[in-house]
C-alpha cells in the first residue's frame, strides 16, 4: 500500500470525503495576513525540519505562522501528524497513527533549546489508540525540555483523555507544566456537529480536576466563534469555565480549512471580540485574549507573563 499523501485533502481527511462542499466565505480585511517570507520564518522552519518535528502551526493551517515563526516561536505537536478523531473544524489529518517515537521528547527539547524559547507550547493529536492517551509521552516531553532548557516555561495543550483512566491526567499534572491548557473549542450545543468525538462536560471536568490536583497550576481554555453559536451560549461557556476555576481564556475566529469542513457561519467583527473580552474580564478571568486572529498559542509567552503578574497582584491585595 502506498503512503498517504497528506497534501491531498481527500487523503488527509478521508472521513470528510463524502461531505458536500460548502463554499468558503470571503475573508474580511481584518482577518487577512501576509504570506510568510521572512528570514526568521525560514530559520525556524529549518530547525523544525532538522529535528523531524511536527507543529500545529503547519498541520492546522494557523494564519499566524508567518508572524510567530518570524519571531522564532513554534508550537510543537507531538505523537505524530495523524489524529484518531474527526472534528469537523480541524485541518489535522485523520486516520490510524504510527507508533510513538521514543526519541521525540528529546528532539522537541533540542529544538526548543536551538530556538532559544523562553516559553513553549506543546500540543498533540488525539491518540485514542493509546491506553493513556499519550499522557506519559507528554510527561516525558516536559521533563526533556526542563533538562535541556531549565529556564523555559512549558505550556501543554492536551487532548481530553476521554477514554483513559484518571491516572492519565494525573501523569501530566505531576510533570508540572507551567500552564495546563485544554480547549473547549465551541459551545455545548454545537458539539454533535463540530466536535462529535468529545463531550463538553468531560472537558470541563478535566480542567476542574487539574485545580483539584494542583491548585497552584495555571489553567487555560479556548473557544472559536463564527461556527453558528449565539452570544448567550458563549457567555455561558465563560461562566462554566470560571466555575471550574480556569484562569485564562482565548477566543478566536473559526476559519474553514477546506470546503469539506464545517462552514463559517459569519466573521465576527473586532468590536464584538472587544465586547467578549470585556465580558470575560468581568467574570473574573486573570487573562483574556480575544480577537479574530487569537489562537491558543498566539503570543502565549507574553500572555503567560501577564498571567503571572495578574496573580501576583491579586495575592498582594489579599
Amino acid at each position: 500500500m502506498s503512503p498517504r499523501d497528506l497534501s491531498d485533502p481527500d487523503q488527509r481527511h478521508p472521513e470528510k470525503a463524502h461531505r458536500p462542499e460548502t463554499p468558503r466565505l470571503r475573508k474580511p480585511e481584518w482577518i487577512r495576513v501576509r504570506a510568510p517570507t521572512s528570514a526568521g520564518y525560514r530559520a525556524t522552519r529549518e530547525i523544525i525540519r532538522e529535528h523531524r518535528l511536527a507543529t500545529v502551526c503547519e498541520e492546522a493551517g494557523c494564519p499566524n505562522v508567518g508572524e510567530c515563526w518570524g519571531q522564532g516561536h513554534a508550537t510543537m505537536m507531538i505523537m505524530g501528524e495523524i489524529c484518531t478523531r474527526a472534528c469537523a473544524f480541524c485541518n489535522v489529518a485523520t486516520g490510524r497513527p504510527a507508533a510513538l517515537d521514543a526519541f521525540e521528547p528529546g528532539r522537541v527539547a533540542a529544538a526548543v533549546r536551538r530556538l532559544g524559547l523562553a516559553h513553549v507550547v506543546v500540543t498533540s493529536v488525539d491518540r485514542d489508540d493509546l491506553a493513556d492517551g499519550g499522557a506519559e509521552h507528554f510527561a516525558q516531553t516536559i521533563r526533556a525540555i526542563r533538562h535541556q532548557s531549565p529556564a523555559t516555561t512549558v505550556e501543554v495543550l492536551v487532548p481530553d483523555f476521554l477514554r483513559c483512566p484518571p491516572a492519565a491526567l494525573e501523569t501530566v499534572v505531576a510533570a508540572r507544566p507551567d500552564v495546563f491548557n485544554h480547549n473547549l473549542e465551541t459551545v455545548p450545543g454545537l458539539y454533535p456537529e463540530v466536535r462529535p468525538g468529545a463531550r463538553y462536560f468531560h472537558s470541563l471536568r478535566l480542567l476542574q480536576r487539574v485545580k483539584e490536583l494542583d491548585a497552584t497550576m495555571f489553567t487555560k481554555s479556548g473557544i472559536m466563534v463564527g461556527l453558528g453559536e449565539d452570544r448567550q451560549a458563549v457567555l455561558q461557556v465563560m461562566d462554566d469555565l470560571r466555575a471550574a476555576d480556569v484562569d485564562f481564556l482565548t477566543v478566536g475566529q473559526y476559519l474553514q480549512p477546506t470546503p469539506k469542513h464545517h462552514a463559517v457561519a459569519r466573521f465576527v467583527p473586532p468590536e464584538e471580540f472587544a465586547g467578549l473580552e470585556a465580558a470575560a474580564r468581568g467574570k473574573g478571568f486573570l487573562m483574556v485574549a480575544a480577537s479574530p486572529l487569537t489562537r491558543s498559542s498566539y503570543h502565549a509567552g507574553a500572555d503567560f507573563a501577564r498571567l503571572k503578574a495578574a496573580r501576583a497582584e491579586l495575592s498582594g491585595r489579599a
